[in-house]
């Protein structure tokens, strides 16, 4: 991307903001990179102009845009902390110092170095979230163009995106931006099976595109006379999401029905519950398929509403209703709060509440000191195999698979984790390792002077559990 298109781009959204600033930062970056060239021959800097060039896209504010230039310039150039911020300023400086891997031969392993570096990155996410949307524009990029590389370093790179950044994006709500990541991480970990699935999908698109196109047809005729602001869109499942589920059901391509959908965007939440109205007044809606994330939004700010409906052809379709604004939030999640909104910067006044699970879930981490279990817990927190688990009550904790009566415990409380000495499952004792199911019903049974034991660790899958047992032993002076 030009120095000018850059400079456009970012005054289509910004026409008030200091595009000289921009501009400085473009020049410092090339400078700073001089003949430095990456794997695949272009100029470095083609690298560093692609990842502003994405947050231009999500319309993030000046100093993100600037840092994306200039997110390389400390970890692969001379250029010093000090030298950048004499130039940029302490905010750009920051968020390029939040994107900064340490070298590796400061550490006895590729394990240690790693779990550093995620565990930096995070803190800095922790104080400003646009770290990681740098972070995550950067590697989008590198997976875009990693086929450069050996054999070995492509597989070790895709491995870590699969397992952690994807993931992350998906904690974020960044649904657009998970599915890229995942379907470039799965080319390169099964490209057998990338390939097969690929090629069946090109094969099936165009008989399931013209399902969707007749189904597009009857449901504009259907909405036509009601007025209701609406637009849609065909949705398409990620090749990975696929494949994922083809795994879980056992089953082949041509037997999953929701490869292909349609998304119905209109204005406002009272349209979105009036456009559900009229879709199942005309169509069949299959039994159980009805989810509301409009009333009930996911951790990750998701909300739309959900439904499957039998189609002209008698194929199951299904449908995702949701306003503009869930729209946006859907593709880019935590990034769509934080869009240049004039006054410079985010000021959506919810979004402090949103990132509170995500400080908080930082912090629990960085009581694990060993680089394999940080990485481990992290990825178990990540990952979205979930369950559901309710307290008598019938409020729901919500856990990752294999979570166990202590998690859920520590989950309730801190008190009530600490004083467990057993649990009733479906009104019957089980061991503190056993495994939950969703819609399992536990009740922790506590005792006045119970204290956490150290074979608890074992036990355990979630940071937060995690953390609370190793926290308790420490203040008390034992050793782990």
């Amino acid at each position: 991307m030009s120095k000018e298109d850059l400079l456009k781009a970012f005054a289509g959204y910004a026409p008030h903001a200091d595009s000289a600033f921009l501009a400085k930062a473009y020049d410092f970056a090339v400078q700073a990179h001089g003949n430095q060239s990456r794997a695949s021959g272009e100029h470095y800097f083609g690298h560093c102009g692609a990842v502003a060039e994405m947050l231009l896209d999500w319309k993030m504010d000046l100093p993100t845009v600037a840092a994306g230039l200039l997110h390389d310039v400390l970890e692969d150039t001379p250029v010093t902390p000090e030298e950048l911020s004499a130039q940029f300023g302490p905010e750009v400086t920051r968020l390029v110092q939040g994107v900064t891997k340490i070298a590796t031969l400061k550490f006895p392993s590729r394990v240690d170095a790693q779990a550093e570096n995620w565990r930096r990155m995070l803190l800095a996410t922790a104080e400003d979230i646009r770290v990681i949307l740098i972070k995550l524009a950067d590697r989008l990029h590198n997976m875009r163009t990693i086929n450069f590389l050996d054999y070995e370093r492509q597989r070790r790179i895709a491995e870590e995106t699969m397992y952690l950044y994807a993931p992350l994006a998906h904690r974020l709500g960044m649904f657009e931006i998970k599915g890229q990541l995942e379907d470039l991480a799965f080319e390169v970990i099964d490209n057998r099976s990338y390939r097969q699935i690929s090629g069946e999908m090109q094969s099936r698109m165009a008989a399931r595109e013209e399902l969707l196109k007749s189904f597009q047809e009857k449901i504009e005729e259907v909405l036509k006379p009601s007025g209701l602001p609406c637009r849609l869109l065909s949705r398409t499942k990620s090749l990975y999401s696929i494949f994922q589920k083809m795994h879980r059901q056992g089953k082949p391509l041509s037997e999953i029905q929701d490869a292909l959908g349609v998304r119905l965007i209109t204005d406002s939440v009272a349209n979105c519950y009036a456009l559900l109205g009229l879709v199942h007044a005309h169509f069949k809606p299959a039994a159980g398929t009805f989810t509301d994330y409009i009333s009930l939004p996911k951790v990750n700010l998701y909300q739309s509403l959900h439904t499957t409906v039998v189609g002209p052809g008698g194929e199951p379709i299904e449908i995702q209703i949701r306003t503009e604004e869930m729209h946006r939030t859907a593709e880019y999640g935590i990034a769509a709060h934080w869009r240049y909104k004039g006054g410079g910067g985010a000021n959506d006044s919810h979004l402090e509440e949103k990132l509170n699970w995500l400080r908080q879930w930082i912090e629990w981490l960085q009581d694990l000191k060993n680089p394999r279990e940080f990485l481990e817990s992290l990825k178990t927190d990540l990952d979205f195999n979930q369950v559901f688990v309710f307290t008598p009550q019938g409020e729901v904790k919500v856990l990752p698979a294999g979570a166990t009566p202590l998690d859920f415990a520590f989950a309730v409380h801190t008190e009530i984790g600490s004083a467990c000495v057993g649990a009733l499952v479906n009104n019957k004792m089980v061991k503190l390792d056993y495994e939950f199911k969703s819609g399992d019903i536990c009740q922790i049974l506590t005792k006045s002077g119970s204290v956490p034991k150290k074979d608890w660790l074992s036990h355990v899958k979630t940071a937060r559990a995690r953390s609370k047992i190793r926290r308790y032993f420490r203040e008390k002076g034992i050793a782990l």
